[in-house]
């Protein structure tokens, strides 16, 4: 009996031991999670504040959408990305005055006489002047501590400041206009459809078209395009498979460069100098060409498929040169 009761107290021991131990391990358990938490950085440390514009055209035209809400929605994002521009810009001025208005020193100048010399003056004069004095009503002395000679442009002015925005307000509009109105002009494309062989043809376009638009017109010109969508067809300009997002407005301003010649030039010509000078680049622009997206698929490892790859924005093609 004595040995049983020795043995369940023996257990009863190990079993608290055991509970302490437990309890202390899940205490640390928790202090090391709560440093963890502590110490990690935030979360928000790697995500972007200000989405591209392609994807906030993505965010909010999502599903089936028609083509005139697709660019307005386009035209509405580039609208407020100006105004969001000229807004950062306009901080930027404000607070590169704040620190050129905390760097000058503040300068006074002081042409008034002290009081005591006035006082002085006062007493030594005879009593009738005094009594002059007394009878004439007191006048405000002025204390003005500025000198009209000093250049102030680079100090604050409401008005001028209000003047400047309005300024700007009316420049962007104009630009605004300006760009409208070239989106506007018409624009000659020669292109060749391309099936193993060029066949060039010629279409006309307005610079603020789509390559989709584009390739839309080039499917009518052909009969054995008809049949084919324009989701299945490729423009391929300089080397460069061209997205159908993209508008030739964006390379005419961006005077946009492919592999083997100017993006913003749809018209063809030759180099025509008689001297090669490795110092130039090569003035010569290509026929663009349109092609299906099955052809390529099943020739991209053949010359001139081979050669070619998606127009990528941030990417630089270097000089015009044909390898």
């Amino acid at each position: 009996m004595a040995s049983n009761k020795m043995e369940g107290r023996r257990e009863d021991a190990l079993v608290k031991q055991r509970l302490q131990a437990r309890e202390e391990y899940e205490r640390q358990k928790q202090n090391l999670i709560n440093e963890t938490e502590k110490a990690r950085p935030s979360t928000n440390r790697f995500v972007g504040q200000n989405d591209s514009m392609e994807e906030s055209l993505k965010n909010s035209t999502v599903g089936l959408v028609k083509l005139e809400e697709f660019q307005q929605r386009r035209k509405e994002l580039e609208e407020q990305k100006l105004r969001e521009a000229a807004r950062s810009n306009e901080l930027k001025d404000d607070t590169r005055k704040a620190k050129k208005r905390k760097k000058v020193a503040k300068a006074t100048l002081s042409f008034a006489l002290d009081d005591e010399e006035i006082e002085e003056g006062s007493r030594e004069g005879s009593s009738k002047e005094r009594d002059e004095e007394e009878n004439t009503p007191p006048t405000k002395r002025s204390r003005s501590h500025k000198n009209p000679d000093v250049d102030t442009s680079f100090l604050p002015d409401r008005e001028r400041e209000e003047a400047e925005r309005r300024e700007r307000e009316r420049l962007r509009v104009e630009w605004l206009m300006r760009q409208e109105a070239m989106k506007k002009e018409d624009i000659e494309i020669t292109y060749s459809y391309w099936d193993g062989s060029g066949h060039r043809k010629s279409v006309v376009c307005k610079k603020g078209d789509e390559v989709a638009g584009f390739l839309e017109k080039c499917r009518q010109q052909f009969p054995e395009l008809r049949g084919v969508s324009v989701d299945n067809l490729m423009y391929i300009k300089e080397d460069l498979i061209i997205p159908h997002h993209y508008t030739f407005y964006d390379f005419i301003v961006n005077k946009a460069r492919g592999k083997s010649g100017p993006l913003f030039s749809f018209d063809v010509h030759d180099d025509v100098r008689l001297l090669a000078d490795a110092t130039k680049e090569k003035d010569e622009s290509h026929a663009g060409k349109v092609v299906e997206r099955g052809w390529y698929q099943r020739n991209k490892h053949i010359f001139p498929a081979s050669r070619w790859e998606v127009f990528d924005p941030e990417k630089n093609y270097g000089k015009y040169t044909v390898h």
